[in-house]
């Protein structure tokens, strides 16, 4: 793992927490291509996500800021996407998997900053449920920023589903990760 900051890993990371100011003001631009254009700033973020992760593999260009920004960045730019969407739609139909997924995330974060502290960080690294989490959750988020926030549109119910999917698999993976922790958390 390289000590070095500045490395194109690092700044498509950096450009990616940069991206969510532009993300905001594209979701209230006030046309009818918002939804659209803020979706693909999302979907950016996202392309990002893996060159980052591709480019520090393959350049050698691993670094321990790369390792704990980048996670970071996928959070924020989850969690602001949820936000917009709870205050769009405005139901708590959207609010409940939203108000799940951010604070397993804020909950599992801190487990793993715990974790890393007392040496046992391993015990509880990314599995295969928290991936398929992350997918179901990244097009619930892309189907519901591009439709406007009408419940009774096929797309915005199929968003929705996916998104308790996602919440569904965001307790499973939460839980994984605390048996995995049991151990460390009961002595």
């Amino acid at each position: 793992m390289s000590n070095k900051i500045v490395s194109i890993p690092n700044i498509l990371t950096a450009a990616r927490i940069l991206l969510i100011p532009c993300f905001v003001v594209a979701f209230y631009l006030p046309t009818k291509n918002a939804g659209t254009i803020t979706a693909a700033i999302f979907c950016l973020a996202g392309v990002t996500d893996w060159l980052d992760g591709f480019l520090a593999r393959k350049l050698n260009q691993s670094t321990r800021f790369g390792a704990f920004l980048d996670p970071v960045a996928d959070k924020l730019i989850v969690a602001v996407a949820l936000v917009l969407l709870v205050g769009e739609y405005g139901r708590v139909w959207i609010t409940i998997p939203a108000a799940i997924i951010v604070s397993r995330e804020i909950a599992i974060s801190a487990l793993r900053e715990w974790m890393a502290e007392i040496g046992q960080r391993s015990n509880i690294s990314v599995n295969y449920i928290g991936k398929l989490k992350t997918v179901i959750q990244i097009i619930s988020i892309i189907i519901l920023l591009t439709q406007p926030a009408d419940w009774h549109l096929s797309l915005v119910k199929i968003g929705v589903i996916l998104m308790y999917c996602a919440a569904f698999l965001t307790l499973w993976s939460m839980i994984v990760y605390m048996r995995a922790a049991s151990g460390a958390l009961t002595e």
